[in-house]
C-alpha cells in the first residue's frame, strides 16, 4: 500500500510563513541568555565601608563555576588592580566561594569588584559590585556595557545551537524512521539528502561552536576565534571535551548514514538485509545516545540537584525528541516530495510517534520539577513562563498528532486499489535507476516508475514513438522501424514525464483521506519548529529555582548599595499653633552607608521659607535594633539645616524621623521609612 503526494504548495508556503512569524516573536521578545548560576553573596558586601582594608574578597555562587586567573579582578579608584591576581579556592561541602588576595596597604576610597566566570552549565556569567575603605570616594573605573555571551558572537553562537538542536533531531529521528519505520526509504534520494544535510548541519554548528567558545566566555571579539592558545584552554574544559566528543561520534555517524544509504540499499538477500538492519540498530543507538550525552554532559543535567539522575534523564528526552520531530520531518519530506511512502510506514511511525510522547511526558515531568521547585517559579521566572508555553505547544502539537493518527486508520481501513499495488510493484522494481536520465527522474520524485507512462509500454499512443505510425521509403518497404532522432526521443520523454506527472497529480487531489494526512503532518511540523526553538531558548535561560534561590539570598543579605543616588524626602507637618504647618525637605547624599551628609529645608505651605526655633532628625534601623542614632543639624540660613559625617553603619530599612518645633510649646515629630545602602 503507498500514499503519495503532491509537491510543495500554497498550504506550506502558509504554514512556514505562520512558523517563521512564531519564531520572529519568540527571538524578539527574547532577552541575552541569563545565567545559570548566581552571585548570591560576598565580602565585603555590595556597598559596605570597612574601617580597615580587608586581606581577600570573596564570592559566593549558587552553583559551581569554572575560574581563570582573570576572573576576579579588584580595581582601586584609579582602575589599577589591587588584588594579587591569585584565586583562592574557599569551596566547602555545597558552599561554592571563591576569593582573591588583596595587596597591602591599599589607601581609603571606593574599590570596584568585576567578575566574569563560567557556569557550570557552560552559560558565561559576569558581574561587578563596589565596596569602601574608610569612606566612600570619586572612582573613575569604567566597565564594559556588554554582557555576558552577547553581541556579534554571543548571536553567532546562539545560531549555531539552535542549527545544532535541529541537526541532531533530524539526524537521530530521519534515521530511525528508516530503520523502523520505511526501510524503502533507504533508496529515496530526497530523504538520503535530508539526513545529509543534517548531519552536515550538526557537524558544522558543532564545530562553529567549539571555535566561538573562547570569544562567547572572555572577550567577546570574533577575531579570537581563531586564537590557538584560546581554543587550547576551551578544550581543556567540560564544554570543549563535550564538543570534541560530539566531533568525533559524528565521524562514527557518517559511517552509519553511508551504511544505511549504501550497503543496506544494495542488498538482496533478505537475511543480510536483516542481518544488517540489526548491526545499524545497535550502532546507531550507541552513537545516538553518545551525542546527546554531550548536551548532558555539559549543560543543565550536569549541575544542580541530582546530576546522576538527571543526565539519563535527559538523555532519554533528547532521543524521544528527535525520534519523534526528526522522524516527522523525513515523512513530511517523504510525503512531498518521494514518488510515495506505504500505509504500512505511517502507521508504524505513528506509534513510534505514540510512544515518543510518553517518554517526553514522563522525562519533562523529572526536568520541570527538578529546574522548576515551586508554582512560584512556575509563573514567576522567565524559565517558568517558558515551561508553561512549551507546555501549550507540546499539547497543541499532542492534539494535531491525534488527528494525524486518525487519518492514518483510515488509509489502513481503506481497501487497496489495483493501481496502488501496480505502482508499488513498480517503484521496487525501480529503485536501482539504470541510466542518468531515470536517476535524475527518481531523484525528484516526479518521473519515476510508480505509475504508468503513457506510450511506455506500447498501449499509449504517442506519435513517432512506436512502428505503428507509418514510414516511407525504404525503411516500409522493408518493414523495419524507423530510427528516432534522438532530440525527438528527449522531447517525447519529457512529454511522457509531464503526463504522468499531471495524472498523479489528480489522483492525488481526488484522494481526501492522503490530503487530510498531508496536511496534519505538515501541521505537526510547523508547530515542531516553533517547540525546538522554545527548548532551545530553555537551555539558555536561568532555572527557575536558581533564580528563586539567588533572590533569596539577595534579600536577605539587605539591598544592594546605589551608589551618587542622594535620598530626597517630603515631609508634611502640623504643629497646631501659629505658622505650624509647612512641609521639611531632607536630603541624604549620598545616601549610602558611611559618612553621608544631611540638609534640610522647612518651608511654608506656599514655598517660601519657615524660620524654626528648632530642628532634630533621628534614625532607627529597627530590622537590626540600631537606633535612633540622633543628629542635630547646624542652622545655615532662615529655612536651612545641615550636617556633615552622618554615620550610617549598615543597608537597611531606616526610619528618618523629624522633630520640628515652631514655638516654645508647639512641636511635632513625623517620619518615613527609606532604604539606605
Amino acid at each position: 500500500m503507498t500514499t503519495t503526494a503532491p509537491r510543495l504548495g500554497t498550504a506550506l508556503a502558509r504554514l512556514l510563513i505562520l512558523a517563521a512569524a512564531l519564531l520572529g516573536t519568540l527571538l524578539a521578545g527574547a532577552a541575552p541568555a541569563s545565567a545559570h548560576a548566581a552571585l548570591t553573596g560576598s565580602d565585603p558586601k555590595d556597598g559596605a565601608v570597612v574601617a580597615t582594608a580587608p586581606k581577600e574578597v570573596n564570592l559566593t555562587f549558587s552553583e559551581q563555576v569554572a575560574m581563570s586567573a582573570d576572573s576576579i579582578r579588584v580595581l582601586d579608584p584609579a582602575g589599577r588592580r589591587a588584588d594579587t591576581g591569585e584565586i583562592r579556592d574557599l569551596c566547602s561541602g555545597s558552599v561554592v566561594r571563591y576569593g582573591v588576595e588583596l595587596r597591602a596597604g591599599l589607601p581609603d576610597g571606593t574599590y570596584t569588584v568585576a567578575w566574569q566566570t563560567v557556569s557550570a552549565d557552560s552559560h558565561p556569567i559576569a558581574g561587578a559590585f563596589t565596596f569602601s575603605i574608610g569612606a566612600p570616594s570619586a572612582t573613575s573605573v569604567a566597565l564594559p556595557d556588554r554582557e555576558p555571551g552577547g553581541g556579534l558572537v554571543g548571536a553567532l553562537y546562539g545560531i549555531a545551537r539552535y542549527l545544532s538542536y535541529a541537526g541532531f533531531a533530524v539526524l537521530v529521528g530521519g534515521g530511525a524512521f528508516v530503520l523502523v519505520c520505511w526501510p524503502r526509504g533507504a533508496s529515496v534520494r530526497p530523504v538520503q539528502r535530508t539526513v545529509v544535510r543534517a548531519w552536515l548541519t550538526l557537524t558544522g554548528a558543532t564545530l562553529v561552536m567549539l571555535l566561538l567558545r573562547n570569544p562567547y566566555t572572555g572577550s567577546g571579539e570574533l577575531s579570537d576565534a581563531f586564537d590557538l592558545a584560546g581554543l587550547k584552554s576551551v578544550l581543556e574544559t567540560k564544554t570543549g571535551a563535550a564538543l570534541t566528543s560530539r566531533l568525533l561520534l559524528l565521524g562514527a555517524a557518517a559511517l552509519f548514514v553511508a551504511v544505511l544509504f549504501g550497503s543496506y540499499t544494495r542488498r538482496t538477500d533478505p537475511k543480510e538485509k536483516k542481518d544488517l538492519v540489526f548491526g545499524l540498530g545497535i550502532g546507531g543507538a550507541v552513537v545516538a545516545t553518545g551525542i546527546a550525552g554531550t548536551w548532558a554532559l555539559a549543560e543543565h543535567a550536569s549541575t544542580g540537584i541530582q546530576p546522576g539522575i538527571a543526565m539519563p534523564v535527559d538523555i532519554l528526552h533528547l532521543l524521544a525528541v528527535a525520534a519523534w520531530l526528526g522522524g516527522l520531518t523525513v515523512l513530511l519530506v517523504a510525503l512531498y516530495r518521494a514518488p510515495s511512502v506505504e500505509r504500512a510506514a505511517v502507521e508504524r511511525f505513528s506509534k513510534v510517534a505514540f510512544a515518543s510522547v510518553v517518554v517526553l511526558a514522563a522525562t519533562g515531568l523529572y526536568q520541570s520539577w527538578r529546574q522548576v521547585g515551586s508554582w512560584s517559579a512556575l509563573t514567576g521566572t522567565r524559565y517558568g513562563q517558558l515551561l508553561l508555553v512549551k507546555i501549550g505547544l507540546m499539547a497543541v502539537l499532542v492534539g494535531i498528532a491525534w488527528i494525524s493518527r486518525r487519518w492514518t486508520r483510515r488509509l489502513a481501513d481503506l481497501p487497496p486499489t489495483e493501481e496502488e499495488e501496480r505502482g508499488a510493484k513498480e517503484t521496487e522494481d525501480s529503485e536501482e535507476p539504470e541510466d542518468g536520465e531515470n536517476a535524475e527522474a527518481t531523484e525528484d520524485g516526479e518521473a519515476s516508475g510508480t505509475d504508468e507512462v503513457p506510450g511506455a509500454s506500447g498501449t499509449d499512443e504517442v506519435p513517432g514513438a512506436s512502428g505503428t505510425d507509418k514510414a516511407s521509403g525504404p525503411e516500409e518497404a522493408s518493414g523495419a522501424a524507423p530510427a528516432l532522432d534522438p532530440e525527438r526521443a528527449a522531447q517525447l520523454a519529457r512529454q511522457r514525464a509531464a503526463v504522468a506527472t499531471a495524472r498523479r497529480k489528480r489522483e492525488r487531489d481526488a484522494d481526501p483521506e492522503r490530503s487530510g494526512l498531508r496536511r496534519s503532518v505538515l501541521t505537526e511540523a510547523a508547530v515542531a519548529v516553533v517547540l525546538l526553538v522554545v527548548t532551545t531558548v530553555l537551555t539558555a535561560t536561568e532555572p527557575g529555582r536558581t533564580e528563586e534561590e539567588a533572590g533569596r539570598s539577595t534579600a536577605a543579605s539587605g539591598p544592594a548599595a546605589v551608589p551618587d543616588r542622594p535620598v530626597d524626602i517630603r515631609l508634611p507637618f502640623d504643629t497646631g499653633g501659629v505658622d505650624g504647618k509647612g512641609v521639611v525637605r531632607l536630603s541624604l547624599d549620598p545616601g549610602r552607608t558611611g559618612a553621608n551628609g544631611l540638609h534640610l529645608y522647612v518651608e511654608r505651605p506656599d514655598g517660601k521659607p519657615l524660620d524654626v526655633p528648632e530642628v532634630k532628625v533621628a534614625l532607627t534601623l529597627e530590622a537590626k535594633d540600631v537606633g535612633p542614632l540622633p543628629v542635630a543639624p547646624d542652622r545655615i540660613q532662615a529655612g536651612h539645616w545641615s550636617a556633615s559625617g552622618v554615620q550610617i553603619p549598615m543597608s537597611g530599612e531606616w526610619r528618618i524621623q523629624v522633630t520640628v518645633r515652631t514655638s516654645d510649646i508647639d512641636q511635632t515629630t513625623i517620619d518615613k521609612n527609606v532604604k539606605i545602602g
